[in-house]
């Protein structure tokens, strides 16, 4: 008879330690919770950069004076009316890209699964375009309301579309629909959706595809609190469904045998995460157009930073706004033209999307 000897104990100072608050049970990760402290510091700085710069530039502490509530009156009407509600804007959009693209690509299982990639952000850019160039009107009603509505009801849509059409048997995971499956859609409805946008400005007004045009690329410049207030109730309905839907979330990283054995309803919890991901696109889009591969982006860099296993909600949201508000400070700052923060971002996330294809490619052949 073989007798098997036990392994070493496990020394208990390599296990991470938990921590109980009530009925929540947290695993206490210094490395974690350092790197995403270091992110959330990064969002912080950059916001008051972003506040500080432009036309008169102010220093870092008037700013900070200036929030705090003092300042000149002069001093509290640059910073509080006129650059406030845009640099806010560009953490609630960075932040609700950056949740969405984590929530897309754990769900799906794909680094690339990102929702400009998927086509959600073209699907609302669709939507909102066709209200704002085809109104006739690009102030009022059109910009305030129906441009959201249609935005969001247009990523829904999209969405919708590509999962359905993604639907399939697969070998060892039954029916439903892959990632691999719902990136290749994804593409060629995102093309789908390019040529609807450029048809709906081919037959608009000539005074209304000006406006279209600078929202098409993804500009802060506009942005106001009534375009900052819907965005930032939308995030934290998000952040709200994210963080209730963590345990879950992790599961779903797992394979989809392992998944239903642990009692996930795996169909219903990946519409409800990709919804809510859908939602923050959609809505982000309608604020200030499509800025594209913040999505793609930020939950990748979050990742190698707080080294966990899968793309982490937090971490990928703070990493979302880092990249926006460096973008914008990049292209009204750094660059010897006045960009919109949109050309930065696809300027950024053209070549990164490149080194991740070749790094995963080389990844799945060793």
């Amino acid at each position: 008879m073989t007798v098997t000897q036990p392994g070493p104990p496990v020394p208990t100072a390599a296990l991470p330690k938990a921590v109980r608050v009530g009925p929540v049970s947290l695993v206490w990760r210094p490395t974690v919770v350092l790197a995403a402290a270091v992110l959330a510091v990064a969002a912080v700085a950059l916001f008051c950069v972003d506040i500080a710069v432009g036309s008169t530039t102010l220093p870092l502490g008037r700013v900070v004076d200036v929030l705090a509530g003092g300042g000149s009156r002069a001093q509290r009407y640059i910073v509080l009316e006129s650059r406030l509600p845009r640099a806010a804007t560009g953490v609630v959009v960075g932040m609700a890209l950056g949740l969405a693209g984590a929530l897309t690509q754990s769900v799906l299982h794909n680094p690339l699964a990102a929702p400009d990639v998927l086509g959600i952000g073209s699907g609302a850019g669709l939507g909102a375009v066709t209200v704002l160039a085809g109104s006739g009107a690009s102030t009022g009603f059109a910009v305030s309301i129906g441009a959201p509505i249609a935005a969001v009801l247009g990523g829904l849509g999209t969405a919708a579309v590509i999962y359905v059409l993604a639907w399939g048997r697969h070998p060892g995971a039954g029916a439903g629909a892959t990632g691999i499956r719902l990136v290749l859609l994804g593409v060629g409805v995102n093309s789908l959706l390019l040529a609807g946008i450029n048809w709906q400005l081919a037959r608009a007004e000539l005074t209304d595809i000006t406006r279209t045009q600078r929202w098409l690329i993804g500009s802060l410049d506009e942005a106001t609190r009534a375009t900052l207030v819907p965005a930032a109730v939308a995030l934290a309905v998000v952040v709200l469904v994210a963080v209730c839907s963590a345990h879950t979330l992790a599961t779903l990283r797992l394979d989809t045998d392992t998944t239903r054995m642990l009692g996930v309803r795996l169909r219903s919890q990946q519409a409800l995460l990709i919804g809510a991901a859908v939602v923050a696109v959609s809505v982000a889009t309608a604020a200030v157009g499509p800025i594209e591969f913040v999505g793609l982006i930020a939950p990748q860099v979050a990742r190698r930073m707080l080294r966990t296993a899968g793309e982490p909600l937090i971490g990928s949201a703070l990493a979302g706004a880092v990249v926006v508000l460096g973008a914008d400070i990049l292209a009204r700052v750094l660059l010897p033209v006045d960009l919109p923060v949109g050309i930065v971002t696809a300027a950024l996330g053209g070549p990164f999307l490149l080194v991740l294809l070749v790094f995963i490619t080389r990844k799945a052949t060793l």
